[in-house]
């Protein structure tokens, strides 16, 4: 069994191996193609304003930007606006194919009040985050985005390469070293396109935009007809060309743009490949292959060592043929009558069994969708909206599995079990998700979630959930209890003292390190991608590093459970529970160090908005580790119980 073990273990590795180079960067576009026939007219839609160093997203027209005559909201699904997305329309519009040469688009007055609010946001390094769309005129004017396809900024590769990197969206200003304030009021975007070879029909495939600060000239403004004499079709405005606009209460900003349409030979369905490059792809690639490998070696360490220890011990056992050599005999078969004993609040951890279950399904389910390409970056908002509902109806699992372990300790309050499955968990991360909502809101931030999808989620939670959990309940309690490979004795049996490195405490902590090692180094991809406003789009990697997570979560929580047994402590219920579910302590101390040494948060808001997502991110990890463990141990427990002979 052992050598088996290994080479499944090898052979995992080598699978693995084999599909790197499949699994980093398949997805599908996320919309379906259209195509554009020369002079179909282009518009920008205007997202929102954001920031890696306050994490609080703003509305674009929270700015004194340009505004169109009427400002229209596209349909946002779940996913973005629990994301803070606002998608709007703006004052750029372009024609296809049709080139554009310094566009006046506007001119404004900068209040006391604007010229603050310029200011904080340039200081707070704010990105202005906009998206390439089509309108469509029929007999009922409509605006809707087809393309989907956000603004890049060009920038050289820290590498030295000749290659490019792109920054998401473009920054609203910068401050000179003599604490000037100047605003990029002048956008050089460039249009990408691919052109059907057998007709005159092109699609968008990049969008890029080159921001610039004009201190613009003109001798009369005219709102009809603006001209300006800094820029025309002969003068094309770039960085540092001209004198740039600072910003001051009482002064004018004119804001205009250029547009220019450039063929390309990338294909529609490569189009994202451009956003989802990554500056440290190289370093990805080591670092992942490097922990598989390691992980897998440790996995195929712990399994030859348990199988042959357990076997002989089996072995031994069957063999004794007098009661007078059972007496004498110590280890993990004393306790047979003992370790099926229901737990100290075994309802609690019937609830928190069922929550991870409940967690596990959502996961793996997203995984699997995420997998195939359906949840890719360009099906904005898609990722949260799928996890929001895929953990309301894994409510019936939940349900389900709760009750079950509860009718197998005897238990008789399954009811009251089941509404505990039900609230307790979400109760938890939706009080300390209320509380981060109300922070943002007293900034006014666009990332607020406004009342209406608070009660949506709210009617998610009662109005699907509670019901499935309590379907799922009623349907796992209707079934007969599994029974128990040995029978409990009456009188529980003395617990030995046990030696210092067999303590809950230590043995628990020691059992967290293994799961989190498995994770870690994927785990500062998606920090990065989260906080850093990078997207993450290698889930093929992540869901190879979800198998080493179970891989090692189960046989992390076997071996002490093992070694807890043979020192003839039968108290394994909660200890496998919390074995691996101790990784989430590793998991919050690793965001601790991630906040002070990767991210530039200065506000205490944003500060408070940080460690509050990550703790409810690491009480999720603890409900789906400890899971995991649990259900590996009551495996393992039965397995090697039913093994022996008992008289």
């Amino acid at each position: 069994m052992a050598k088996a073990d290994v080479g499944l273990a090898s052979v995992l590795l080598l699978s693995c191996l084999l599909l790197l180079p499949s699994v980093r960067g398949f997805y599908l576009p996320g919309v379906a193609p259209r195509d554009f026939h020369k002079d179909d007219e282009l518009q920008v839609k205007v997202n929102k304003l954001s920031s890696t160093k306050t994490q609080l997203p703003y509305d674009y027209y929270f700015l004194d930007y340009c505004k169109p005559s009427k400002i229209m909201n596209s349909a946002e699904n779940l996913g973005e606006v629990l994301r803070g997305d606002r998608i709007e329309n703006s004052i750029y519009v372009f024609k296809m194919r049709r080139d554009e040469s310094c566009k006046v688009v506007c001119r404004t007055k900068l209040s006391t009040e604007a010229a603050k609010n310029f200011k904080e946001k340039i200081d707070d390094e704010y990105h202005v985050n906009i998206t390439f769309g089509l309108v469509i005129v029929m007999l009922t004017a409509t605006d809707r985005i087809l393309d989907n396809l956000p603004v890049a900024v060009p920038r050289q590769r820290r590498d030295g390469s000749q290659a490019l990197s792109y920054e998401h969206g473009f920054r609203v200003g910068y401050k000179s070293k003599d604490d000037k304030y100047y605003i990029s009021n002048h956008l050089s975007f460039k249009v990408m396109y691919h052109k059907d070879p057998e007709s005159e029909d092109a699609r968008i495939v990049g969008f890029e935009v080159i921001p610039s600060s004009v201190k613009h000239e003109y001798s009369d403004w005219d709102e009809k007809n603006p001209k300006v004499t800094t820029c025309s079709a002969d003068i094309k405005i770039t960085p540092g060309s001209n004198t740039p606009q600072e910003v001051a209460a009482d002064t004018y900003v004119v804001f205009s743009y250029d547009v220019t349409f450039q063929p390309s030979e990338i294909k529609w369905a490569s189009r994202w490949d451009t956003y989802l490059l990554m500056n440290d792809d190289q370093i990805h690639w080591f670092s992942i292959i490097n922990s598989l490998m390691i992980v897998l070696f440790l996995s195929g360490m712990v399994a030859m060592i348990m199988l042959r220890t357990l076997y002989r011990d089996i072995a031994n056992y069957n063999q004794l043929e007098t009661q007078e050599e059972a007496q004498e005999e110590t280890g993990w078969k004393l306790v047979h009558g003992d370790v099926f004993r229901p737990p100290i609040n075994s309802g609690l951890l019937c609830v928190y069994v069922g929550t991870g279950v409940q967690f596990f399904g959502m996961t793996l389910v997203t995984m699997i969708f995420a997998l195939l390409g359906f949840l890719s970056p360009s099906n904005r908002g898609g990722l949260m909206s799928a996890m929001v509902l895929l953990w309301v109806f894994m409510g019936l699992f939940a349900g389900y599995s709760s009750a079950r372990l509860c009718k197998m300790f005897k238990g008789s309050e399954w009811k009251r079990i089941t509404l505990k499955t039900a609230f307790i968990f979400p109760g938890i991360v939706f009080a300390i998700f209320f509380v981060l909502n109300a922070l943002i809101w007293e900034e006014k931030s666009s990332g607020a979630i406004p009342f209406g999808t608070m009660f949506a989620l709210v009617l998610l939670w009662f109005g699907i959930s509670v019901p499935l959990v309590f379907v799922g309940s009623y349907i796992g309690y209707k079934r007969p209890a599994l029974e128990d490979p040995v029978k409990t004795n009456k009188i529980p049996r003395q617990i030995p003292e046990q030696a210092w490195y067999m303590q809950p405490a230590f043995s628990v902590l020691i059992g967290g390190i293994l799961p989190f090692g498995a994770v870690f180094i994927e785990l500062f991809f998606i920090l990065t991608s989260i906080w850093l406003n990078q997207f993450y789009y290698i889930f093929g990697f992540l869901f190879i590093v979800f198998i080493i997570l179970i891989i090692t979560c189960a046989e992390i929580t076997i071996v002490l459970c093992y070694f807890q047994l043979c020192s003839e402590d039968y108290h394994w219920w909660w200890r496998a529970y919390l074995t691996a579910g101790s990784s989430a302590l590793y998991l919050f101390a690793y965001s601790t160090f991630y906040f002070f040494t990767k991210l530039e948060i200065t506000k205490v808001v944003s500060g408070i908005l940080y460690f509050g997502y990550m703790l409810i991110v690491s009480y999720a990890f603890f409900v789906l580790t400890g899971t995991i463990g649990f259900y590996a141990c009551f495996w393992f427990v039965r397995k090697i119980y039913s093994s022996v002979k008992i008289d």
